[in-house]
């Protein structure tokens, strides 16, 4: 993602929002006559497990808890989301609907008129006027956050009913929407700069590479009489002419003999030795003087003091104890949470994945980070589960997808960056991580009795990322897009060199095929109805041909056109046509921003090495359940269904499914 993507995707301004005071209030209703009250959900939202993995590790003895399930009620293949991404998957869940109805389609969206890209499940606005004095920008009004996914999620249903409802860290649920429960927002929460997390590592090697990498920043630092002196940055400064990021100054001193450093920061000292992660350390950004501060949290790692210094600063988290933005219901759920466990990740994506990628963190660093992460979800459990006594209960668990997606190189000898040295330290991780969450089962189970129902559900599985296939690259290949001439490398700006006078159709996000549709586009040449279509079965065909030189493999096995997938008021507002890739095949990192790399395929050497992007049919999700499952073929959404059935209360009209618990 280029650097000026990013700062396009990026929270025009924190402290106006905060001033926004977004309305959490709910209006109540009463209790129809068929509500069950007496029934009790536990529902177990796994983000990523993988249900070949988990039959696997079952078979070895490996996770007692979910073999007892499986044994006592039902194991199910879970039908997933067109396409498999968890913003879409989570949306499918929440609502009931595909994402014809729901209108998350990928993870980034793109406006047909100006081709600007953005992330799908929110939108944060600034102030719509504004006072310039000097070099100050003094808001007038205030600002807005906005959740994009539209439909009733399953526990506003239940408010109507008055059935109790606990949601902890659902995805596409940020800003939470109005609720009488407790919740969480989860996927798609920002950190206090507005990405889906950015890290700044600290460096005084002069071979590294300076400046904006993927998810992060590198900034070069002088070690002078053993002192670093430099910044913390912030969120962009919105009340400053230019919106310059707002940065604080820290020092750190570094013992010349021993591996140790002392850090100072806004009046706090704290000494790390080399390879010590420091707890959360709170800052404070002013961005205008008096009223203008917002708060964050961010951890240190002193990975290096000798002979290179080398220090990496996570990303700056919403603080919960002082949201900037709304991230709970009620308001002050978030801080009465600290103040139970301690400080935690907010961060919608709390596993530092992209440090691993650019090779800031290294495996070890990496799983210790991770498995910091999981420790804090699991004392959320631990503090709020004994306290459910009825009504709906669900939490989310991210541990098993984020670290899947980096560390199953390890577990592929296939995988272009397969290492047998690193694999024999760390290539039983994703299993360690799949008995940790078969522990957290074990603590649930013994506290489901005659009147509960138990879920335990992933989004979608998981399968190797070997090959990229970059989706423009082979459309201007093969005459379906046309560039300005004398540009032919990669831009900044998504799209700005292309011709669209001659460009029939582009590729944005992991699975998103798009016509150049003439009244739609900005520049639109293609004919709504028969041309579009003849030129989508057109693609279809082409595409389904597409073989690896190096094997023959179909990289391409499934084209889905919206018009097929799709049902609701927003099934032609996303892509015309979604890309589903074979096993071992995904799209490229540049290709789903538009960009064009020189080759249409590409070996991945990235560490992110297992994903789920793919043809919907080859990654299922999993369902268990402690009561017999009717449902020969479930999928994603049926459970809103499912839920709203265990407590008597019928599904709304614009819900697809059935619940899993009665036959069709």
């Amino acid at each position: 993602m280029t650097l000026a993507f990013r700062k396009r995707l990026r929270l025009v301004c924190l402290l106006a929002v905060c001033a926004a005071g977004v309305s959490l209030s709910v209006s109540c209703q009463r209790a129809r006559g068929g509500t069950d009250l007496s029934k009790k959900v536990i529902i177990l939202g796994i983000d990523g497990l993988d249900p070949d993995l988990l039959t696997k590790f079952m078979a070895e003895g490996k996770m007692p808890n979910f073999a007892k399930l499986a044994d006592q009620g039902s194991f199910r293949r879970l039908t997933t989301s067109i396409p498999p991404q968890s913003p879409v998957a989570w949306s499918n869940v929440i609502t009931g609907m595909n994402a014809g109805g729901h209108g998350i389609f990928d993870f980034i969206h793109r406006d047909p008129k100006t081709f600007e890209l953005y992330f799908s499940t929110s939108k944060v606005e600034g102030p719509k006027h504004s006072l310039h004095v000097g070099s100050w920008v003094i808001p007038l009004g205030s600002g807005s956050a906005e959740q994009l996914r539209h439909g009733k999620a399953f526990w506003e249903i239940l408010d109507e009913q008055n059935v109790p409802n606990f949601v902890y860290r659902m995805p596409a649920n940020f800003p939470p929407i109005a609720a009488k429960g407790k919740t969480l927002s989860g996927m798609g929460t920002p950190d206090l700069r507005g990405t889906y997390g950015t890290f700044t590592f600290y460096t005084d090697d002069p071979t590294a590479a300076i400046g904006a990498v993927e998810g992060g920043e590198v900034v070069q630092v002088e070690v002078k009489n053993n002192r670093v002196a430099s910044n913390i940055i912030g969120p962009d400064n919105t009340f400053r002419k230019n919106s310059p990021p707002a940065t604080e100054p820290f020092t750190v001193d570094v013992d010349p003999l021993e591996p140790v450093a002392r850090v100072s920061f806004q009046d706090q000292q704290f000494v790390l030795k080399e390879g010590e992660w420091s707890g959360w350390v709170p800052v404070e950004f002013q961005l205008m003087p008096f009223i203008g501060n917002v708060k964050g949290i961010c951890r240190f790692y002193l990975k290096q003091t000798h002979p290179r210094f080398q220090l990496y600063v996570s990303p700056i988290n919403i603080d919960p104890k002082n949201p900037a933005l709304p991230i709970s219901t009620p308001a002050s759920y978030s801080s009465d949470l600290a103040k139970q466990i301690g400080e935690y990740h907010t961060q919608g994506i709390a596993e530092d994945t992209k440090a691993i990628m650019a090779g800031v963190l290294d495996d070890k660093e990496y799983l210790e980070q991770s498995h910091t992460v999981l420790a804090e979800h699991r004392r959320a459990f631990d503090t709020e589960f004994p306290k459910f006594k009825d009504g709906l209960f669900f939490f989310y668990f991210s541990s098993l997808d984020l670290n899947a997606h980096v560390m199953w190189r390890l577990t592929d000898p296939q995988s272009p960056v397969y290492d047998a040295a690193l694999a024999a330290q760390y290539g039983t991780a994703i299993e360690e991580f799949y008995e940790q969450i078969d522990q957290v089962l074990g603590e649930v189970m013994p506290k489901v009795d005659e009147n509960t129902t138990l879920l335990v559900l992933s989004d979608h599985g998981f399968a190797p990322y070997r090959h990229s296939f970059n989706l423009n690259t082979w459309l201007l290949n093969n005459g379906y897009i046309a560039r300005k001439e004398g540009l032919s490398g990669d831009v900044s700006v998504p799209f700005s060199d292309l011709d669209w006078s001659r460009t029939r159709a582009y590729g944005v996000g992991l699975n998103g095929l798009y016509l150049n549709i003439r009244g739609r586009e900005r520049d639109g040449i293609v004919e709504p109805g028969a041309q579009a279509d003849a030129l989508l079965q057109e693609l279809r065909q082409k595409l389904l041909e597409v073989r690896d030189p190096k094997d023959g493999s179909q990289v391409i096995t499934r084209i889905d056109f919206a018009s097929e997938a799709y049902q609701g008021p927003y099934a032609r507002s996303g892509p015309d046509a979604l890309v589903g890739y074979n096993r071992g095949y995904r799209a490229g990192w540049t290709t789903i921003t538009g960009g064009f790399p020189p080759d249409v395929l590409e070996d991945n050497t990235n560490a992110w090495s297992g994903d789920h992007c793919m043809d919907f049919t080859k990654v299922p999700g999993v369902l268990l359940s402690n009561r017999k499952i009717a449902a020969d073929a479930p999928a994603l959404t049926d459970i809103a269904p499912t839920i709203l059935s265990e407590f008597g209360v019928a599904k709304t009209k614009d819900m697809m499914g059935h619940s899993v618990f009665q036959a069709r």
